[in-house]
C-alpha cells in the first residue's frame, strides 16, 4: 500500500436512517416496557374500603353499659359540690370533688377565691333540692337537681344537669349546667311594653 491510498479521499460509509435510529428505538422501547411492567404491578396497592350493597341489618357495635343504681357515693358528691362549689360556700372541700373539666386549669389558691367554672345559685334560699336520675352507669351518671326556693324568697327555681364519673374509685363531679338559660333583659327598662 502506499501512502498515496492511505490518505486518499474517501466516501463516508452511509447507513441507512433506519440504522442510526435504531438504537434509540430500542432505548425508547425498553424504557417503556419496564414503566408499562412497573405501572401494571404496583398500579393499585389499596384495598377497597367501600361498603358492599346488603339486606342485612348492620350489626350493633355499640357497648352500651348495663344501668346500675345510683352508689350512695355518688349522691354524697352530689350533694357536697351543691353545698360548697355552687354555694360558694367552704371551697377548699369542693376543689377536690371535681374533674379537670370544671377547674379548667385552676389551683387551689385561684379556686378558693370563688371566681370559678361554676354557675352559682344562693343555696341558703333552698327549700328542697329533688335529684332525678336520667342514667346511671358504673363509672357515669347523669342527674338532675332541681333548686326550689323557700317561700318568700325573691329567689327562682332552677333546674341544672350534673354529670358525675368515677375515676380512680372516687366520683367526681364533671359537669354542671343549667338546664334553661336564664332570661335576658332587654336593657330598656320598660320590660318590652311600648310607650
Amino acid at each position: 500500500m502506499s501512502a498515496d491510498t492511505i490518505f486518499e479521499h474517501r466516501e463516508p460509509i452511509r447507513k441507512p436512517g433506519w440504522r442510526k435510529a435504531l438504537p434509540w428505538v430500542i432505548v425508547v422501547l425498553v424504557v417503556g416496557i419496564v414503566i408499562a411492567v412497573v405501572g401494571w404491578k404496583y398500579n393499585n396497592t389499596g384495598k377497597s374500603q367501600a361498603t358492599p350493597l346488603t339486606n342485612k341489618p348492620a350489626q350493633d357495635v355499640s357497648k352500651v353499659p348495663a344501668t346500675v343504681k345510683l352508689p350512695p357515693g355518688a349522691t354524697k358528691v352530689a350533694r357536697q359540690f351543691i353545698e360548697t362549689a355552687v354555694a360558694r360556700k367552704n371551697l377548699g372541700q369542693s376543689y377536690s370533688i371535681v374533674t379537670d373539666q370544671i377547674k379548667q386549669g385552676q389551683s387551689l389558691k385561684s379556686w378558693l377565691t370563688g371566681n370559678i367554672a361554676v354557675v352559682p345559685f344562693p343555696v341558703v334560699d333552698v327549700k328542697y333540692a329533688p335529684m332525678k336520675i336520667d342514667f346511671s352507669y358504673p363509672d357515669e351518671a347523669q342527674i338532675e337537681v332541681a333548686l326550689l326556693p323557700k317561700a318568700g324568697t325573691k329567689v327562682h327555681g332552677q333546674l341544672f344537669i350534673m354529670d358525675i364519673v368515677k375515676r380512680d374509685g372516687k366520683w367526681l363531679v364533671n359537669s354542671w349546667v343549667p338546664r334553661a338559660s336564664a332570661p335576658v333583659p332587654n336593657g330598656s327598662g320598660n320590660n318590652g311594653a311600648g310607650n
